[in-house]
């Protein structure tokens, strides 16, 4: 038989054990984080632009009994050769025709056009000739001037619709409330296309120094305590007239 006493130490012996059982338990549980976590919705991931390299170009139309350039062609030829001084990051390519009725003219053409590149600035090792053959040789060819530039666009083509808009059981994003995948895709087109210059995306331009003449008579009326503003007589004359006050 046991005793009383002997009966209750063994109770709280064994709640002991329990207790610290469930100690050890609840610390070998995983912790679970919840956070209110939102998928990414935004179209400039997305759509991001780029920066890569792509073609501008311009096209000159040669008639069949007129070798040379017009005024508004040679104007265009020098445009281009200017462009091509500040973007440029390949030779010039002139694709001139051959074996068509204004090959002689397009010949002659050419060669007045190398002459206007190379007065704009361009030299000689870069302007590349190309002759093709027109596939139609009813329709008369053009001569086709392109060099390589760095451009912005954005990666992947748009108007993809992977997903329907409306609700569908495939569609999760419609009870979610997220926008489609093409949304923000055209704007982010047009946005690249507007950009000038491509680097401007990815980092400032250099300022420009500052206007030392202006700003030393700007310091020199500091140290002698004189107003550093500019009088502008001329203004008086934009006053409105009093008349009828």
């Amino acid at each position: 038989m046991t005793s009383k006493p002997n009966r209750l130490s063994a109770l709280r012996l064994a709640g002991a054990l329990v207790g610290m059982s469930v100690a050890l338990g609840a610390c070998a549980q995983p912790e679970v984080l919840t956070t209110a976590t939102v998928p990414s919705n935004d179209y400039r991931l997305r759509h991001p632009i780029v920066v890569t390299e792509a073609p501008r170009s311009i096209v000159v139309f040669v008639g069949s009994g007129r070798g040379g350039l017009t005024s508004p062609q040679r104007t265009d030829v020098m445009g281009l050769a200017n462009t091509w001084g500040r973007e440029g990051t390949g030779a010039i390519i002139a694709d001139v025709p051959i074996d068509s009725r204004n090959a002689r003219a397009a010949a002659a053409s050419y060669r007045e056009i190398r002459s206007i590149l190379q007065a704009g600035g361009v030299p000689s090792r870069a302007i590349t000739l190309r002759q093709y053959r027109p596939e139609d040789p009813g329709i008369l060819p053009t001569i086709r001037l392109s060099y390589p530039k760095m451009a912005a666009t954005t990666a992947g083509p748009c108007g993809l619709w992977p997903e329907d808009l409306g609700p569908n059981i495939d569609n999760s994003g419609y009870n979610e409330n997220r926008s489609y995948h093409n949304f923000g895709c055209a704007t982010q087109r047009n946005l690249a296309s507007m950009v000038d210059n491509p680097a401007d995306l990815e980092q400032p331009r250099p300022e420009t120094p500052a206007y030392t003449p202006r700003r030393n008579i700007a310091f020199d009326k500091y140290r002698k305590g004189v107003t550093t503003t500019t009088n502008y007589p001329e203004a008086d004359k934009a006053k409105l007239s009093d008349t009828g006050k």
